[in-house]
């Protein structure tokens, strides 16, 4: 038994793990917003369209077996937001608290920073989800707000609490190949 995740990029063989960790969330939890579990046609969509767009997807192993998958979507698709992508990161209940998402969380970062993004946002989804917070706090993100009450779940309204990270210099230059934004 394997005591740290061994972190790589997902493949499509990967799709039908990935989406019965991502029916726990729907069905019991508040991080996503969803009411229904995407089936696993759906989730394959999902998945090439992360890829299309050249971001990172990641799955995390433990014991030979898929523990927790994130990955990094544009956080808006205007183009003035092209440097900003926002993490989703969900671990298989069995698989909690043994690092999985310490360790994709690290990795996601590192794979933004090379293809050049330059921050990173977290919608975490109900604001009592301390254990995201703080793994998302540990990583170097701070928090920027929170939406009260924006969504509806499990009998209650939820909160979203947004939190950001610079990722390589952040915006203390400009991103290669970009002139003078404000020309633009």
């Amino acid at each position: 038994m394997s005591d740290r995740p061994a972190i790589r990029s997902a493949l499509s063989d990967d799709i039908p793990a990935i989406t019965a960790i991502y029916a726990v969330h729907v069905h019991e939890g508040l991080a996503s917003f969803e009411l229904t579990p995407p089936s696993a046609v759906e989730m394959a969509n999902r998945f090439a369209a992360i890829q299309q767009a050249g971001l990172p997807y990641l799955v995390a192993e433990l014991d030979g077996r898929v523990a927790g998958y994130c990955y990094a979507s544009y956080y808006r698709t205007r183009a003035a937001y092209h440097h900003t992508v926002e993490d989703s990161v969900y671990i298989a209940p069995w698989a909690q608290r043994r690092g999985v998402g310490k360790a994709l969380l690290s990795e996601i970062i590192r794979a933004c920073e090379t293809i050049g993004k330059r921050q990173m946002i977290a919608v975490i989804g109900d604001s009592g989800n301390l254990a995201s917070i703080a793994l998302h706090k540990a990583a170097g993100f701070h928090h920027v707000g929170t939406l009260c009450d924006v969504g509806f779940k499990c009998g209650r309204w939820v909160d979203s609490v947004i939190m950001q990270r610079s990722l390589g210099p952040g915006a203390e230059m400009l991103p290669e190949g970009e002139g003078d934004l404000r020309q633009a």
